[in-house]
């Protein structure tokens, strides 16, 4: 056996190994997660204060309407909805305040912050701060614009900040097309994705040393955790300001937790170069924030390393020890999509497992990409991401 095949049969078996660890990882995190779960749904929700719900717009796309509507018939007793967007013109905000129309016993509120000043690289986390300063609440419930919730959301959500001692609950979500599997492929791996591989890592973090972060796209948080975590101007600076904000929290003592509600994080059915970027961007972002836990990630990823052992077998001659080699792989990602979307509650989770395989590649593909450079381009301007996930607009 030549030097060359060599490294290649124990590159692949490294990586094999290592795959098949973090499988078994994360279907026990799964199992953690699922029994928490049931456990947590089955309790009354009876801490019903009342709540700021926060929501950053930024323009329309298709499924808005749909997201808007499930905030406005939330099934809870006070909350005010609160919405921001940079100009009274923009599209999303106008589409907000025409939903809101129907829903007149809803306490909705409509108001604009202007474009961010230069050290809110993050526009979103200057629409918080303007949110902040008109909700009146002291108990907050923030979400994106591409959120979907069931009528229960906010009570689900808020019986997480019923101790004290918790400053933020995050949860993880379905990722979800409103066309399924009409959706083009690439909608389809993002949306697989969002629902496998990042649960995946958030469930076995917080398996193994607790909740150290926050997922962004939904938080229940106190008002006052945004100042322990430095203020909005701090937080502003980041691309990954979720991410910050938790683990600054926790650093400090302060409670942080992985919630057990699911919501829905609509995907767009966009083409695929224009979906690699974004995702891409979100790799970078990962490099950034937490770069020694990233570099750690392209251990986890089965297929690139399946697809090396069926190299080794084609060229070493062991050619059915490289196909078996390939499918054990295979198997590994669907018993890792299968746990996860089980535990999550997916109707269509034999759709999804038969997709992650391909998109575990994809995902492998992503994180090499994410190492050739620091620059990105969002909404209109091009970005450079700095050490620890700060962002500053380059020199051009």
């Amino acid at each position: 056996m030549s030097l060359l095949l060599q490294i290649l049969f124990w590159v692949a078996l490294g990586g094999t190994i290592t795959s098949s660890v973090y499988c078994l990882m994360v279907m026990a995190a799964a199992a953690r997660f699922w029994a928490r779960k049931r456990r947590e749904d089955s309790a009354e929700p009876t801490f019903l204060p009342a709540l700021s719900v926060l929501k950053p717009l930024h323009g329309t796309e298709p499924g808005l309407e749909k997201n808007l509507v499930s905030f406005f018939e939330q099934k809870y007793p006070k909350f005010e909805l609160l919405f921001c967007a940079r100009h009274d013109t923009d599209e999303g905000l106008q589409l907000a305040r025409r939903v809101g129309e129907r829903y007149p016993e809803v306490d909705a509120k409509y108001v604009t912050c202007g474009e961010p000043m230069p050290k809110f690289h993050n526009a979103k986390v200057y629409s918080l701060a303007k949110l902040d300063s008109v909700a009146q609440h002291e108990l907050f419930i923030t979400s994106d614009a591409d959120v979907r919730v069931t009528k229960d959301y906010l009570q689900r959500m808020v019986q997480n900040l019923k101790d004290p001692r918790l400053g933020l609950a995050s949860c993880v979500y379905l990722g979800t097309t409103d066309q399924g599997r009409q959706a083009g492929l690439s909608a389809q791996l993002d949306a697989v994705g969002k629902s496998v591989e990042m649960t995946s890592g958030a469930l076995v973090a917080d398996m193994l040393e607790g909740t150290k972060f926050a997922l962004g796209a939904t938080m229940a948080v106190r008002k006052k955790s945004f100042e322990q975590a430095g203020g909005f101007e701090e937080l502003g600076a980041f691309y990954a300001d979720d991410f910050v904000l938790g683990n600054r929290l926790a650093a400090q003592g302060i409670g942080v937790k992985l919630a057990t509600h699911v919501i829905r994080l609509m995907v767009q059915d966009t083409p695929f170069v224009l979906s690699f970027r974004n995702q891409l961007r979100w790799m970078q972002s990962t490099r950034r924030s937490r770069p020694l836990g990233h570099l750690g990630t392209g251990l986890t990823f089965a297929m690139p390393f399946g697809l090396l052992g069926l190299l080794w077998g084609l060229l070493s001659g062991h050619v059915l020890l490289g196909v078996v080699w390939l499918a054990w792989t295979v198997v590994n990602r669907w018993l890792q999509a299968g746990a996860i979307l089980k535990a999550l509650g997916d109707d269509s989770w034999m759709w999804g497992v038969l997709l992650y395989p391909l998109r575990d590649l994809l995902g492998s593909v992503l994180w090499v990409g994410s190492y050739g450079g620091d620059r990105f381009y969002y909404r209109g301007k091009v970005y450079k991401l700095k050490y620890g996930g700060r962002v500053e607009e380059p020199d051009l």
